[in-house]
């Protein structure tokens, strides 16, 4: 039987440290239930010592029921030369009512000595005091020791005095920490494997990534023996973030043999990473490994014709088992195969010869040296394709469209425009305003045909990104515009370039709303 590994997740509290990532409360109980629902072991909930929104959120966490996970309030040992029953920060942590509980104490003697400014004796017995009170009271003890591999490097002994100190007090789990995140890998495995022979207790790992070597350190450490890996999702965390537990867990399960969570849990990667990502208001990163939008997609025309013949030669895992999808992209190093493979994707039928195709890829190309990006703009490259294989046909003509900005005495800014269209032979001169040039445009061409297509209706623009894509003819560059809309059954994304901003928007609304119409049966008459 493989060997289980604990699962301890500080994105709620390690996690929140990093730059941009900020949850309430109720963001943190969404968070949890998604965690307990995955199978994580631990989630550290907050620091309620030193916040009052981590008390809140202890507080409401107290009456939802977690089916997997044990929830840890956080915290320190006791100040110096106080008692831990007077110390307001552990009975903060007493007063969350959770069954486990994590502090912190220092390893590293130059903390001790030059930050807390305290003998090295005291320390001590901040430890052992606050983790034996802890225990008094009947909670389950994971200690963290801070700084421990850049203690151990200086003072050996004394950062062996520390951990002493937290397993003579009781602690169930010892985590050496890496908290600047710069100890190497052969150096953790030296340590590690000169350090655990000599544990009573369970050890975990706790390692920072400030040289981009968290993952690795992590592995090995498992592989010499540590049961516990703490991390977050996501790698959010101070600097330059945590270990990353999403690639932990991938590559322990998937590629090593450990068991991490249920199997069938782990096709629900994926959908956690982006989840964590929506809810804390963070970009999900695209090359994210194992489930990343970009970990499984092959843009080379030599990487997709081999992956139509089997899959394994360009990829490590079946996407499928993280709850991820292959993607093949479409651009200037594009080949016959990349089109044949999207066109089936996007369900647009070739022509069985291959000149269809090569017209394709001549033609995107030729756009892409433009400026344009399909890659990125599958709504725009649906319509290219079936607008050069003469599966489409213009629903629409634009006979002329004006936008005006006034801004008033009061700063006050309103945009208007005015669109004259032709569908058949009929016309529409149509008006509308908006908070800006291009919704103002949006709403104008919505407006007027809604009119001749209803089902138009169905639709919404939700997001407006702009690029200068050569900055060097400053304010008269050209521009690269995306547009994402959606309706209830699906989102997609549409480009437009040109050195003038609305007309750059004016293609990529255009081509927003005829791939709803693609998608659509257009009606027969007009």
């Amino acid at each position: 039987m493989s060997r289980q590994i604990i699962l301890y997740d500080t994105t709620l509290r390690d996690g929140t440290q990093g730059e941009q990532v900020n949850l309430s409360a109720e963001d943190k109980l969404r968070i949890v239930r998604r965690l307990d629902d995955f199978g994580i072991h631990y989630i550290e909930g907050g620091w309620p010592g030193s916040n009052p929104k981590d008390v809140r959120f202890f507080k409401m966490a107290d009456r939802i029921s977690l089916h997997n996970a044990h929830l840890a309030a956080f915290g320190s040992t006791r100040w110096p030369n106080i008692r831990p029953e007077d110390d307001k920060n552990v009975l903060a942590l007493l007063e969350t009512e959770m069954e486990s509980i994590t502090i912190f104490g220092k390893s590293w003697d130059l903390h001790v000595t030059e930050i807390l400014q305290v003998p090295l004796d005291e320390n001590l017995a901040m430890i052992g005091e606050t983790v034996s009170c802890l225990k008094r009271h009947g909670r389950k003890v994971i200690y963290d020791a801070e700084h421990f591999f850049d203690g151990y490097r200086f003072n050996p002994a004394y950062a062996l005095k520390t951990v002493k100190s937290a397993v003579d007090g009781g602690a169930d789990f010892i985590v050496l920490c890496d908290t600047n995140g710069g100890t190497m890998p052969e150096k953790i495995r030296e340590v590690l494997d000169e350090v655990l022979p000599g544990f009573s207790v369970p050890a975990g790992i706790h390692v920072h990534n400030d040289c981009g070597l968290a993952l690795a350190n992590s592995l090995i450490a498992v592989k010499s023996g540590v049961e516990m890996v703490q991390g977050t999702i996501n790698g959010y965390g101070e600097r330059c973030g945590n270990v990353d537990l999403l690639p932990v867990i991938g590559n322990l399960q998937l590629k090593m043999g450990y068991q991490c969570v249920d199997p069938d849990n782990i096709k629900k990667l994926t959908g956690l990473s982006r989840f964590v990502s929506e809810v804390a208001n963070v970009p999900p990163l695209n090359q994210r490994p194992f489930v990343g939008k970009s970990a499984f997609a092959h843009k080379g025309g030599v990487h997709v014709s081999a992956v139509q013949k089997n899959a394994t030669a360009y990829e490590h895992i079946d996407p499928a088992l993280v709850g991820n999808r292959r993607r093949v992209l479409v651009s200037d190093l594009s080949g016959k195969s990349n089109i044949d493979y999207k066109s089936g994707e996007l369900g647009i039928k070739l022509g069985g010869n291959g000149v269809e195709s090569r017209k394709i890829v001549r033609k995107i190309k030729e756009l892409e040296d433009q400026g344009y990006q399909f890659e990125a703009a599958d709504g725009s490259l649906d319509v290219l394709i079936r607008k050069l294989t003469g599966q489409f046909e213009e629903p629409f003509t634009l006979e002329s469209f004006r936008v005006t900005i006034e801004k008033n005495v009061q700063g006050i800014s309103t945009s208007q425009a005015i669109i004259k269209i032709s569908v058949g032979d009929k016309q529409d001169i149509t008006a509308a305003e908006g908070d800006g040039p291009v919704n103002a445009l949006d709403n104008a061409l919505r407006k007027a045909l809604i009119k001749f297509f209803p089902i138009i209706q169905e639709m919404g623009l939700v997001d407006f990104k702009v690029r200068v894509i050569d900055g060097k003819d400053a304010t008269a560059a050209k521009v690269r515009v995306q547009i994402e809309s959606r309706d209830d059954q699906e989102i997609w994304t549409t480009i437009g370039v040109s050195t003038d901003i609305i007309e750059a928007s004016w293609q990529a609304l255009v081509d927003s709303v005829e791939y709803k119409l693609a998608k659509s049966q257009l009606p027969e008459e007009i």
